[in-house]
């Protein structure tokens, strides 16, 4: 009985050590929860860095298919960028459940925007902002770092005057083109069992998406960065896992498959574009080693 008392005692001191230690390594956002558009799935956070001047800024948009996902992330993945006097923010968006394409892209879009509208309250310096983020988060960062700006100047309402221009983007297992028609060829049947496509543009299953598409061409075309891409772009590092096996093994392995990020290196290196394709034991950057060293660069650049 004693020894069990004992046991019980040191798995709850363990237990508090360990609450302790989550508490100090949390991270309160300096802004939390703000509401960048009229949907309630329109909010966003910021932490703000302490520096001299204007300060950098690291954007991060969730993945998830954009089929569900959430901004939240472990703050030790963006601590080091604090610690470097880089501001961090992430964006929460409506997902295709609830409003398909281009509801979840052009509400990060949006959401940048929004945050660039802040950059003298915020100390935000507006000329040196980059994204990051993987899956669905990846294309959606690599859509508004590739696409023309977003910015209308006459539009009445402040925020649709910003620019969506970034400075650059570095992101993990992004889908480069969501374009069924294209895709399949590239990766095999398997990719099409991904609910991200179908739902995408609204339909339950990828047999009704491709009973429509010619309705739906222009969504798939429109939101796969891969078209968009010219050498007058900013600077884009990508990130893959190393299953180069084809066709894709199933539908997860599909979606995040190296060869999107093949497909696009190749077209980068057609157009002059600087893009660093970062694959274990398969492709590698003579410039970066990871996206950290890429991102410093760009955000600390003078």
């Amino acid at each position: 009985m004693r020894f069990n008392l004992i046991v019980l005692f040191c798995l709850v001191h363990l237990a508090c050590v360990c609450a302790a230690d989550d508490t100090a390594n949390a991270i309160a956002p300096t802004h939390a929860e703000v509401s960048y558009g009229p949907h309630p799935m329109n909010v966003l956070d910021f932490y703000q860095a302490e520096g001299e001047g204007a300060r950098p800024l690291l954007i991060y948009i969730h993945g998830g298919g954009w089929i569900g996902g959430d901004k939240k992330q472990d703050p030790a993945r963006f601590k080091p960028f604090l610690d470097k006097g880089i501001s961090y923010a992430a964006i929460n968006y409506r997902l295709t459940g609830v409003a398909p394409l281009p509801a979840p892209v052009h509400d990060a879009a949006r959401g940048i925007q929004f945050i660039r509208s802040k950059a003298k309250e915020w100390n935000i310096n507006p000329n040196r902002i980059a994204l990051t983020g993987g899956s669905a988060g990846a294309c959606t960062s690599m859509w508004i770092l590739l696409h023309d700006d977003l910015a209308d100047p006459e539009a009445e309402d402040p925020i649709a005057r910003q620019s969506t221009r970034v400075t650059a983007a570095a992101v993990s297992a992004g889908q480069t083109s969501i374009d069924p028609k294209v895709i399949e060829p590239w990766l095999g049947a398997n990719v099409l069992k991904h609910r991200m496509i179908n739902m995408a543009v609204g339909e339950a299953t990828i047999e009704g998406a491709l009973a429509n598409y010619d309705k739906y061409h222009d969504l798939y075309v429109e939101f796969s960065p891969y078209n968009h891409l010219d050498g007058t772009d900013p600077p884009l590092l990508m990130t893959y896992g190393n299953n180069m096996t084809l066709p894709s093994e199933n539908a997860g392995h599909g979606i995040h498959h190296p060869v999107y990020g093949v497909k696009l290196k190749e077209k980068a290196d057609l157009v002059g574009h600087e893009c660093h394709l970062l694959i274990p034991g398969v492709s590698e950057s003579a410039k970066y080693s990871n996206a950290n060293e890429f991102l410093f660069a760009e955000l600390l650049a003078p």
